[in-house]
């Protein structure tokens, strides 16, 4: 799904076909490091379809934490043509406000509920406006960024508790999201993608040494690509940047 870009006002360089509908490829956290790398490598690979970025800097604003922002959003994207493509983009690990426990003696319930907030809730919220616009007929793919540490069937390590357990709540909505999904949309595909270790403002301060380290630019070459390896035989699956399967 590639095409002209869109600016951040939502996407007022589209251009109608002669039926007064164009094929989308929506981008929501378009200007966070990893989902600005998908808007350009989307840009780059000239496939006719139009770019809308979304994000709590666009027009109209996007924010995960306000319902009401996600529902305009979706009206806004259906107004302008049809998405065949929807990454979800967005997600939180650290801030000012919050860090990764070490231990559970750490957790505080307050970030533990901002955490599920951001990452599973809000994503959930994405799922409902936005899984309807898709089309009927034909391949169609809602994609939203998880990660590994997430999976409960590789964690052995422990720490990190609200992060872990808010992408594992993810991966358990995408899960039940696809197979509503399937009733209606029997092309469509809705997965949860690990981009690998990215160097972004997110994950940055905690890339261990030796561990490989992607640009933004890396990861959204490789999570398009690895889309591409995907069939509705694969929706509600987790699957790494290439479109390998990982355990839940």
């Amino acid at each position: 799904m590639a095409g002209r870009a869109a600016s951040d006002d939502g996407g007022t360089r589209i251009a109608a076909t002669a039926g007064g509908r164009v094929d989308l490829a929506i981008v929501i956290g378009a200007t966070g490091g990893i989902g600005g790398a998908l808007t350009a490598a989307l840009a780059q690979g000239g496939d006719g379809a139009e770019i809308i970025g979304l994000s709590r800097r666009s027009v109209p604003a996007i924010d995960l934490l306000e319902e009401a922002t996600i529902a305009e959003a979706a009206r806004h994207v259906a107004q302008r043509g049809t998405p065949r493509l929807v990454f979800d983009a967005t997600g939180l690990l650290s801030d000012v406000a919050m860090q990764p426990e070490k231990t559970f003696k750490t957790v505080d319930p307050g970030v533990m509920a901002r955490a599920f907030a951001i990452n599973a809730i809000g994503p959930a919220l994405l799922m409902k406006h936005f899984l309807p616009l898709l089309p009927r007929e034909g391949r169609s793919v809602f994609a939203s960024l998880s990660a590994k540490v997430g999976s409960i069937g590789d964690n052995g390590l422990g720490g990190w508790v609200s992060y872990r357990a808010s992408k594992a709540a993810l991966n358990q909505i995408v899960r039940t999201a696809a197979i509503e999904l399937r009733r209606t949309h029997r092309e469509a595909i809705c997965v949860a993608l690990h981009p690998g270790t990215v160097s972004t403002g997110l994950s940055r301060p905690f890339a261990k040494f030796g561990l490989a380290v992607l640009s933004p630019d890396e990861a959204a070459r490789d999570l398009l690509a690895g889309l591409e390896r995907l069939g509705p035989e694969h929706s509600g699956g987790f699957f790494d940047r290439h479109g390998a399967a990982l355990p839940f």
